[in-house]
């Protein structure tokens, strides 16, 4: 009896979030779910178009990864084949070497198309002028701290509680001080915001963390959502630290995406390497949520930034 086929076909994308060159000489490897290496050749892309075995078992569950001179090996996992429709797995490519294009992110933009966030960033500053040079300064002196930023405001709008998305109960960030990182940022939240966050845990959308002060110093309970395999949006909540805003009861909240959603892989493979290696990137953050939300089939990505290749 002949082998039955499925069709998979991987686009490549670039930090732009735009079809990659036919120029690049990308390396492609196929693991099957057994797993098994069945493809790893050198292709042109954007899109490479496969015809895989098919088992109609655990087998299906492929593995992708893409490679090139002078970029960052990249991979997604599992992406189920069918026999009976076409599987597309997106993927995005990096440069080895890279800087951020804040172009979409100046103040004036984020005023035109990011008002919100605008306000956000201005809260609790002496006028616009000042909260505008605030701003600057981030962008020049730790580009990496507002990249995780935009990174985390612009999931946080993705998700849909019963009144909005948790970026509408911030009220406040905390400038002074270490509260900006690349891999989180602090603020302060409408109280009411955990008690989503709980509603959202008993539809399954948000599950609570374990250890929460060990992996969030000072927080007295975590959640996480767990809609992709990679890249969530988790919440850790300061209930000790409050502060009354414009007549709203606040208390302090720290935001940040994780790379895994299980908590053991969370603590083997990114809170323990970090301790060794630094916090979590927020290009891989990017990458990941990018390819996540795709994978997905859902709203795009888009924070208002890119990553472009930097000059050698």
């Amino acid at each position: 009896m002949p082998e039955e086929k499925a069709r998979l076909v991987l686009n490549v994308f670039d930090g732009t979030r735009r079809p990659i060159s036919s120029d690049v000489n990308i390396l492609v490897t196929l693991r099957d779910g057994t797993p098994r290496e069945i493809h790893r050749d050198h292709h042109h892309g954007p899109s490479i178009p496969f015809s895989v075995p098919f088992f109609n078992n655990f087998g299906d569950n492929y593995t992708v990864i893409a490679f090139a001179d002078h970029h960052r090996q990249v991979g997604f996992h599992p992406v189920r084949v069918s026999k009976d429709a076409e599987q597309q797995i997106d993927l995005m490519l990096l440069p080895s070497r890279t800087r951020f294009d804040f172009s979409s992110a100046s103040w004036d933009q984020l005023g035109a198309n990011h008002a919100e966030l605008q306000n956000l960033l201005a809260a609790g500053s002496a006028d616009s002028s000042v909260a505008e040079a605030r701003y600057n300064h981030l962008m020049d002196v730790q580009p990496k701290s507002l990249a995780c930023l935009l990174n985390i405001s612009t999931a946080m709008a993705q998700v849909n509680f019963s009144d909005g998305t948790p970026f509408r109960y911030l009220k406040r960030l905390l400038w002074d001080g270490d509260f900006i990182r690349q891999d989180r940022f602090f603020a302060f939240a409408d109280v009411s915001l955990l008690d989503e966050v709980k509603r959202a845990a008993g539809e399954g959308k948000f599950t609570r963390e374990p250890l929460q002060d060990l992996f969030h110093p000072g927080a007295t309970v975590s959640y996480k959502q767990n809609q992709f395999g990679e890249a969530n949006l988790q919440l850790s909540f300061h209930e000790h630290d409050a502060l009354e805003i414009d007549g709203v009861n606040c208390m302090k909240v720290e935001v940040d995406i994780d790379y895994f959603e299980d908590p053991l892989a969370h603590a083997l493979l990114e809170v323990i390497p970090n301790h060794f290696r630094g916090p979590t990137d927020p290009i891989q953050a990017y990458v990941l949520r990018w390819m996540a939300g795709r994978h997905a089939q859902l709203p795009p990505f888009e924070p208002p930034y890119t990553i472009e290749a930097a000059a050698v």
